[in-house]
């Protein structure tokens, strides 16, 4: 069975949003220590008080906040290139027997153009954001489509990620947390293996961009991100 320390630590470390806020100290401990009580217990097989369980936090607590920050400032620091695309159009359309071979025509024609293109497939619905210079395009071939939502004045934010991002719990949101903090919108995410793009409105893109940048060197920097933005 597992000590009182080795339950708690394995509790809270799943829990990248807990770790965060005790880090921070954001979180009321004694309140913790009460909920997770029981999933404790389980583990060690014990009843354990909350007592106890409030000791095991208040030692865990530096030791989470030094892994963090060298964590966070090692995955951060190697982002690479970070890629602006603007001018920007984003469909939905309702999924049908009839949408691949739309997109495929699509594809065809797009052959060799340079212009920005990503289709997503979700289960109901499939999303397609493409340069506004083939909205034209679009248009032609996904005429008999049923598209439930158009948004134009897009740009596209890409960022270059480490490798090993996978195994990373709560790198996403260590970006985005920025992003929402700024009271930026996020319109689309896309992601692949090692590339994160994120859409957000045209007026949106100088400051999005910015704050990302600023993210990226005050990880290799050392530096405070919060300093105020300059345009």
């Amino acid at each position: 069975m597992l000590t009182i320390s080795q339950a708690v630590e394995r509790v809270v470390k799943v829990k990248p949003f807990i770790v965060e806020s005790l880090t921070d100290g954001l979180i009321n401990i004694s309140s913790l220590a009460r909920n997770i009580a029981p999933t404790v217990s389980q583990m060690t097989g014990k009843e354990i008080k909350s007592g106890a369980i409030i000791m095991a936090l208040n030692r865990l607590v530096p030791h989470l906040a030094n892994a963090e920050s060298r964590f966070n400032k090692s995955m951060l620091s190697m982002l690479e290139d970070i890629i602006v695309r603007s001018n920007l159009t984003d469909f939905t359309f309702k999924n049908s027997q009839t949408l691949f071979n739309a997109n495929t025509k699509l594809m065809e024609e797009l052959n060799g153009n340079t212009t920005f293109y990503t289709m997503v497939r979700g289960v109901f619905e499939s999303t397609l954001v493409v340069g506004s210079d083939v909205v034209k395009i679009v248009e032609k071939h996904f005429g008999g489509e049923e598209c439930t939502f158009r948004n134009d004045n897009l740009s596209a934010i890409t960022l270059k990620l480490p490798v090993g991002n996978v195994q990373a719990v709560g790198f996403y949101y260590q970006i985005m947390k920025f992003i929402a903090w700024e009271g930026i919108n996020v319109k689309e995410v896309i992601s692949t293996t090692n590339e994160f793009t994120i859409v957000v409105s045209d007026e949106d893109v100088d400051r999005a961009f910015a704050l990302l940048k600023k993210l990226k060197n005050s990880q290799r920097n050392n530096s405070n991100l919060f300093l105020p933005l300059t345009f």
